[in-house]
């Protein structure tokens, strides 16, 4: 994952459509990317805000004249979303999925498939952690990418994960998919500490995806894993001639030796360091893998990434860089996705067929 500029020339101006929990992310997050900036909201109903409220993309564009919109907004209303900003030649970054079903991803894709305006808003592989990791394997150490273990978010987030750190393009999958229930404790949730200590069935997934005849992953993934700290996250990234297990590579070096090694993140603000709480960079047998272009934010994770796609569509939207994630890569997540809850209900096998966005 390369560094981002953030020295533009002028400021790129942005609207967010929808409020809520993940709206405010970008919203918030805007006011400290240089060269970006966020004009307003545009809700449904007037509201209060610091930031100006519009009632319609009309409004918006009259008012302000943004250079793209972000939806955040429900997965039913999104597909209307996107239609509405391609109809008036804005470019868009939707949050996943873009649309609830398959039906409804090959409509819209029909729709607006081929205008090239829409982009996904999909921030896992840009999070530090995943990104060290992808270039570690971006650098070769451990070979040819091969398989992948994912045990930590769900669904499409999880897929993109795999594609990434595998390299696999879109097209046809093999899906074999199962789930239990056992009991566990559930601490926490989005809305803070849970005081009821008793155990509570909760549904495990498992899977293995197919993406082609050399590359796969292993999908696993328990209810409320996101929140929930008694799960730990794990991500394994098997190559050629090493692996990935979480912050550890071990490597093929020499005919007859092999070495491990930690990726290290640099974390200041402990014990007398006064430079504040934040993630500096990570690095990797002593060279930088990946430095935080937010430094002087004390951000989580999730708030750098989510930051670094505002960046990225920025970036795209005014030509200095490459498309972030494509509507057609956001498609495809979420159908090799449903295609784990088919394999799920019909307690078989799915390959799925190939579709009109697979490249």
């Amino acid at each position: 994952m390369s560094v981002i500029s953030n020295g533009n020339e002028r400021d790129t101006k942005f609207a967010v459509i929808g409020t809520g929990w993940r709206a405010e992310f970008f919203t918030r997050l805007a006011q400290a990317i240089s060269g970006v900036e966020c004009v307003g909201s545009i809700v449904r109903t007037p509201r209060e805000s610091l930031l100006p409220i519009y009632l319609s993309l009309d409004e918006c564009n009259l008012k302000a004249r943004p250079d793209f919109l972000i939806a955040s907004v429900p997965r039913e209303i999104t597909p209307s979303i996107i239609r509405m900003a391609v109809a008036a030649g804005i470019p868009i970054m939707a949050e996943t999925p873009p649309a609830a079903d398959l039906h409804l991803l090959r409509e819209l894709w029909n729709d607006v498939g081929q205008s090239g305006l829409v982009q996904i808003a999909e921030q896992y592989l840009r999070l530090p952690s995943h990104a060290g990791r992808l270039n570690v394997v971006k650098s070769g150490a451990i070979g040819t990418p091969t398989h992948v273990q994912i045990s930590s978010t769900h669904d499409y987030h999880a897929i993109s994960l795999m594609r990434g750190y595998l390299g696999a393009g879109i097209g046809p999958v093999r899906v074999n998919a199962t789930a239990f229930n056992a009991p566990l404790q559930n601490p926490a949730s989005r809305n803070g500490w849970n005081l009821d200590s008793e155990p509570v069935k909760v549904q495990s997934r498992i899977a293995t995806i197919e993406f082609n005849s050399t590359l796969s992953g292993l999908y696993d993934f328990t209810d409320n894993q996101w929140h929930n700290q008694l799960r730990f996250r794990r991500v394994i990234v098997r190559g050629s001639h090493g692996e990935i297990n979480d912050d550890q590579v071990i490597r093929w070096v020499h005919p007859d030796s092999f070495v491990t090694a930690p990726i290290v993140r640099r974390q200041t603000g402990y014990d007398l360091d006064l430079d504040g709480y934040r993630t500096d960079h990570l690095s990797f047998n002593s060279e930088i893998l990946y430095k935080n272009p937010f430094c002087k934010e004390s951000w989580s994770d999730e708030e750098i990434a989510i930051a670094t796609m505002i960046q990225e569509m920025s970036d795209w939207v005014g030509k200095r860089r490459p498309a972030p994630y494509p509507l057609a890569d956001g498609i495809h997540d979420h159908r090799v996705a449903l295609a784990i809850q088919e394999s799920l209900d019909k307690s078989c096998a799915i390959t799925t067929e190939k579709e009109a966005w697979d490249s």
